[in-house]
């Protein structure tokens, strides 16, 4: 039988009671305390869980409570001495995203945790999804083909943040989402954007990851939209699949649809592109909390001895992005290369807050599929395509 995890979780605001929700409801685990510096957030959940210990010392946590494993849900900037100092205690240590502000402090962390012989997570929450586990299952099988571009929008009203901007706070979900499926790292990063409500802190950004093979990402993240988005589109060769974490039920549809150009022509009036309108597929997905099935992950990790999903090097990964990100902004959207920019030690603080000895962050094959002799549309385009030409495409879960 598994040993029962003794858990503490600093950070009791936002995300954080999700964490001691979810722990606690685990037989893994014994959520033995909880800790946070605002006193009537800690009262708070004291009387939800009175035999939880409560502390707004973390030191009291970290060092008074015999927990086997610290949980961090507290601001980005934050992460990096905490983490640290629970890892030096000898802690198992799971850290919500972004692992750190900056890929240096990461690497520290991975390197200390080796040292020590500890399990390092970091909390890439949508990687647990049963639906984004089932796009990477459709992608691995071939169903659609080859990925040639993807396409996602994460969009709301706020919350609107102070010491980060909204691609630190946003982007990392569909960035891990996207590195998960492609399983590669970009090449260039392009970042722009606008801080229209806080200066100096972008609230709309739209942030371009290009891959080998001509392969493109483009994450459009907003704090000032009307409405909630979660929508990511994955366009294959083949076919292409939409993913709305908004949706209640059908969250993956699978489009039959695709373009195809000729082969070879001889002349201009032979040159055609022909649109293949087939059908729509929605695949079967049992709905299950993502959170509480990272929660089960991080615990089983540490039983096993197993490496997390989304390790720390998983993590720094993602940090590396966001800084290359910032950078590009400063550039205003010029790109910037990731192998140049960390192989030369580059690992600068995203940008917007004054220097500090802590850096700040600025914010199956498909069974039943139909394929019932769908229509083939051919229109005369207006010139034949140039391979030599890249086309620029414009961008137009449950939210941790």
């Amino acid at each position: 039988m598994p040993k029962k995890i003794k858990v503490g979780v600093v950070g009791c605001g936002y995300w954080g009671p999700n964490l001691i929700r979810n722990f606690r409801s685990l037989p893994d685990c014994h959520l033995k305390a909880m800790c946070d510096k605002q006193e009537n957030r800690i009262a708070h959940l004291k009387s939800l869980y009175p035999e939880v210990h409560a502390a707004t010392d973390y030191a009291d946590m970290l060092n008074g409570v015999d927990v086997d494993a610290v949980i961090i849900a507290t601001a980005v900037t934050s992460h990096f001495p905490l983490a640290k100092a629970s890892l030096l205690a000898g802690k198992h240590t799971f850290i919500e995203k972004p692992m750190a502000a900056s890929s240096a402090h990461c690497e520290e962390l991975i390197d200390l945790a080796h040292k020590k012989g500890l399990v390092l997570m970091a909390a890439h929450t949508f990687l647990y999804s049963p639906v984004v586990q089932k796009i990477k299952e459709i992608v691995e099988q071939g169903d659609i083909g080859e990925i040639r571009y993807i396409c996602a929008r994460r969009l709301n009203l706020g919350l609107f943040q102070k010491d980060i901007n909204v691609a630190w706070d946003l982007a990392p979900h569909d960035i891990s989402i996207i590195q998960h499926i492609l399983g590669e790292q970009p090449t260039t990063v392009n970042c722009r954007g606008s801080a229209h409500i806080t200066p100096g802190v972008e609230d709309v950004t739209t942030m371009c990851l290009n891959y080998p093979r001509q392969r493109t990402a483009i994450i459009h993240s907003s704090w000032l939209d009307p409405r909630k988005v979660r929508e990511m589109t994955i366009v294959g060769s083949k076919r292409m699949i939409v993913y709305d974490d908004c949706a209640p039920l059908e969250k993956i549809r699978v489009y039959d649809s695709r373009v195809e150009r000729p082969p070879h022509y001889n002349t201009f009036a032979e040159f055609h592109y022909a649109y293949h309108y087939g059908d729509i597929y929605s695949p079967f997905v049992k709905q299950e909390e993502p959170l509480k099935t990272e929660c089960q992950h991080f615990l089983d990790c540490i039983n096993h001895g197993k490496t997390p999903l989304s390790d720390g090097n998983k993590g720094m990964e993602l940090v590396r992005i966001l800084e290359a990100s910032s950078e590009s902004l400063k550039l205003d959207g010029a790109p910037v290369h990731l192998a140049n920019h960390f192989n030369n030690g580059h690992n600068s603080p995203p940008p917007h807050k004054p220097a500090a000895a802590e850096p700040h962050v600025p914010a199956a094959r498909i069974s039943g599929l139909k394929t019932s002799e769908p229509e083939l549309k051919v229109r005369k385009h207006s010139s034949p395509d140039n391979p030599n030409v890249r086309m620029k495409i414009g961008a137009n879960r449950y939210e941790p």
